[in-house]
């Protein structure tokens, strides 16, 4: 059963301003948006077909008659039908459209990290006489700060997420008794949060036992999971394009011992002290240290192997990023995860994540499912 309603359309008014005041900085008139999540954030549209040229007076939106209705509908709901023109036809109709807008601009901006160099060819050509200049980040800078609607839509897909775990975690309580195996459990998983609501897994589901949880992103397999285990789950719902992201590691059959008993231990320590150190002004490298320190210390250093954490919106990882060279300073409405990681080749691994909003005082957890090893 779904967790709750469905909310409010999201108000994108006053995005394509916040757009337009960063153009002049990048050394661009206009920019072409083609990457799907930021044209959804900027005019509401969740096609998978789509261009928006932003100028400094004007958005066209550009799709096929796949959308001719919804593009409509849903930039009607966003707020931002009175700005944004929408054209609809074919390929070539919507390149014509895209560039007769363009047309006295004299530097248009390509998103550089998602256009191939065949597309920047192409558009060259079609632009004729207008330079076109590579962007970085133009509209993922903006989208780092999440307004109420946003958070709230993450939040649901967190309290989704928490369920389906809550739901399902008896099943790997079993598996000391019965054949279980990861590929079971993820699917059990993906399965119920889709029924409470998620739209989808916000990227596949990892649940990696015994030996595979020292790979860091282990895909789920035929492996039984067995007394003795530690099982990394890794995991998150997708609600209304907005994702959420959040680790527990359990011990199947009681509590850990040996090695693996100090490893929970040191990284549930570390966790929670990067949690702690999430709040504004900070520098999100910070964090990072906060938590690598900890494990430094318990001489893991060299098997804590990847960033502390990452953004999450409506991509699964998007600025800012949580690691040892991350300068970014966190504000209020960025969302960051926190997830420290010690993995022991040919034994097991630890991995711990939750995602944080940053409020005016700290970091408030999306995520909120319990911590407890044993299952």
């Amino acid at each position: 059963m779904a967790i709750a309603d469905a909310l409010p359309p999201l108000d994108c008014t006053g995005r394509l301003d916040r757009l337009r005041e960063a153009l002049p900085d990048a050394g661009v008139d206009a920019l072409l948006v083609t990457t799907p999540a930021n044209i959804r954030w900027l005019s509401g549209f969740t096609g998978s077909a789509g261009l928006l040229l932003v100028t400094g007076d004007r958005a066209l939106l550009t799709t096929d008659g796949r959308y001719r209705t919804q593009s409509v509908e849903q930039t009607t709901a966003a707020g931002v039908a009175g700005d944004v023109e929408v054209t609809v036809g074919g390929a070539q109709d919507q390149r014509e459209a895209v560039v007769a807008v363009a047309r006295g601009n004299t530097v248009v901006g390509l998103e550089a990290e998602h256009v191939t160099w065949g597309a920047q060819r192409s558009w060259a050509e079609l632009l004729g006489e207008a330079e076109l200049s590579p962007t970085r980040q133009l509209v993922e800078v903006l989208r780092q700060t999440k307004d109420a609607g946003e958070i709230l839509r993450m939040e649901r897909a967190a309290a989704i997420a928490d369920e389906a775990l809550a739901r399902v975690l008896p099943l790997l309580g079993r598996a000391s008794r019965e054949a279980v195996t990861e590929s079971d459990f993820a699917t059990a998983l993906d399965h119920a949060m889709r029924v409470g609501g998620a739209e989808e897994s916000a990227f596949e589901t990892i649940v990696a036992s015994g030996p595979n949880s020292a790979k860091p992103h282990a895909r789920p397999g035929s492996r039984t999971i067995g007394a003795g285990d530690a099982v990394v789950v890794d995991f998150g719902a997708v609600y209304d394009g907005y994702r959420s992201d959040m680790t527990r590691t359990f011990w199947v059959g009681g509590e850990p011992d040996g090695e693996l008993a100090e490893v929970f231990s040191v990284v549930a320590a570390s966790q929670s002290a990067g949690v702690g150190a999430v709040r504004p002004g900070v520098a999100a490298g910070e964090v990072d240290k906060v938590c690598r320190d900890i494990i430094a210390a318990a001489g893991w250093a060299e098997r804590f192997e990847h960033g502390t954490g990452h953004g999450v919106g409506l991509d699964i990882h998007e600025a800012p990023s949580v690691g040892p060279e991350a300068t970014a300073i966190l504000s209020p409405g960025v969302v960051v995860t926190v997830e420290p990681g010690v993995y022991l080749a040919g034994l097991g691994g630890v991995r711990i994540e939750d995602t944080l909003v940053v409020t005016e005082h700290g970091g408030r957890p999306l995520t909120r499912f319990p911590k407890e090893v044993a299952v």
